[in-house]
């Protein structure tokens, strides 16, 4: 796995105008007006800023502030996942909530949001609590019903009976955005209902889709788009070549089996509701321009087969936590084979193990963004997380390591808060606790303020720990930017295990 960690094997400012081009093309192709599918993540797209270094993980959102005078945003849920309290498990946040975040993010970048469109309505109870409490926002809500025989009964759909029944959304602006909390939200259909009722009022409007990976112009097997499978292990999409598109271009370029095996479908429908399609393939319907500001290769085959060995290891702990299956496992490691990687792939991995085996406690090991291996272990004072935190701020400020950067005189009051008045059987600081207390000392001395000084460097270092860390350690590394693995084992064999169990 060559290539620096901090190397740039992409062109952002380059993807941000090819892309803004080629959406504006796609608005004049259809004479005016364009319905965006758009898929993954508009914010915080962390996956991208990985695997493609250079890539930043507002990316595309900045790319539709470029567009933000012709655009406007519709947000779609699925009223069942509503009334299921489906949540995002990055955020910990439930979809009617990511709903509510979405719009306000959307909002603080100038962006028009228009309104939010229930799909699947049926009536359900806590979708109707959710409909009026947009309302009283004064959010603009549409619904969608369920339509007998989607997607394959293509007359009914295309019918009075089936999209006609449908809330016409009324839109003002000639690109608009359809974006949801998560997959299986009714973008898509959402879409092709509008383009059945603008259709009707004589309205000329297209459909075009817009999904970052797989990279449609990458190798099949290139990492980048290996990494998305692995991405989406749970979904079980799988990256094929697009059939359509070799056949009617003698192209080979990249899809997967979900668009490819519902284009049949999506172009018959199409064709009804607008006499024609303009699409010959599932390639064709994408706008996706990030194959095309890609670098240096090298640099994001390094960073795609971190992400790979990196996913690997999250399903493998959250199979121990009840939340993935065998299947999902096993699909990482058939990924892992066809990339060519293995634990060994991840130097942390070693080195993380090799100081647990040494000290006999919690140990954690982290590779700097200048290839150094730092090592940290749980102490009576400090938990692993803590430990390793402070000697790699030690390490990017060129401070000797038999320096405290916390004075126990802080250390002593915060365990006494933890244990006789909280509660908390360990005594140990969290990561949490350890930088609130460093950012105190940082008030009066420069060594420890120098030290607090390095925390934006820690971004994009990799980290490995020889067990499973606590909801709260975990959090402050995601925020920190750190990428985390871990070993698939608790710390104790105790039965429940809370948010600061370690």
């Amino acid at each position: 796995m060559s290539g620096g960690l901090r190397d740039i094997g992409f062109d952002n400012d380059r993807y941000i105008r090819l892309q803004s081009e080629r959406i504006r093309e796609r608005i004049d192709q259809f004479g005016g007006k364009l319905y965006l599918e758009f898929g993954g993540k508009i914010f915080d797209d962390t996956h991208a800023s990985r695997v493609l270094p250079g890539f930043r993980p507002d990316s595309k959102l900045t790319m539709l502030t470029e567009l933000k005078d012709q655009a406007e945003i519709i947000i779609t849920i699925n009223a069942g996942d509503i009334e299921k309290n489906k949540f995002r498990g990055d955020l910990g946040i439930t979809y009617d909530m990511e709903v509510l975040r979405l719009i306000d993010a959307f909002r603080d970048k100038g962006m028009y949001v228009g309104s939010v469109v229930l799909t699947q309505y049926n009536t359900q109870a806590a979708a109707d609590v959710f409909y009026n409490r947009l309302v009283s926002l004064g959010v603009k809500v549409y619904r969608h019903y369920p339509i007998s025989g989607y997607p394959s009964n293509i007359p009914l759909i295309v019918s009075e009976e089936g999209y006609g029944r449908n809330e016409y959304v009324e839109t003002s602006r000639s690109l608009v955005v359809v974006t949801a909390p998560g997959p299986g939200s009714g973008k898509m259909a959402t879409c092709l209902s509008q383009l059945y009722h603008e259709n009707r009022r004589g309205v000329k409007a297209g459909y075009a889709k817009f999904e970052t990976f797989p990279v449609w112009n990458l190798p099949l097997r290139h990492p980048v788009n290996i990494s998305y499978e692995a991405a989406t292990a749970d979904l079980n999409d799988v990256n094929m070549i697009d059939p359509f598109h070799l056949e009617a271009y003698g192209v080979t370029t990249i899809n997967y089996n979900r668009d490819v095996e519902a284009f049949p479908v999506l172009n018959a429908i199409l064709e009804r509701v607008s006499g024609s399609s303009p699409y010959r393939s599932p390639t064709d319907m994408g706008v996706n321009m990030a194959g095309s500001c890609i670098v240096d290769d090298d640099t994001v085959r390094a960073a795609a087969s971190r992400e790979i060995v990196r996913r690997y290891y999250r399903v493998l702990c959250e199979r121990r936590k009840g939340q993935a299956d065998d299947a999902s496992v096993f699909k990482l490691e058939m990924l892992m084979n066809q990339a060519g990687l293995s634990s060994d792939s991840r130097p942390t991995v070693a080195a993380a193990l090799a100081k647990s085996a040494e000290t006999g406690v919690h140990s954690m090991a982290m590779e700097m963004n200048d290839r150094t291996i730092l090592t940290g272990k749980a102490s009576p004072l400090l938990s692993a997380p803590s430990a390793l935190l402070l000697n790699a701020l030690k390490h990017l400020a060129g401070i000797p390591d038999d320096i405290t950067l916390i004075s126990p005189l802080i250390i002593g009051p915060v365990q006494e808060l933890k244990v006789d008045y909280l509660g908390n059987v360990n005594p140990r600081l969290h990561s949490d606790e350890v930088l609130v207390a460093l950012s105190i000392c940082a008030t009066n001395d420069d060594i420890a303020k120098k030290a607090f000084e390095q925390l934006p460097g820690l971004k994009g270092c990799e980290v490995h720990s020889s067990v499973m860390l606590s909801a709260v350690d975990e959090d402050v590394y995601r925020k920190l930017g750190v990428n985390l693995t871990c070993e698939p084992r608790y710390q104790t064999n105790c039965l429940y295990h809370g948010q600061r169990m370690i």
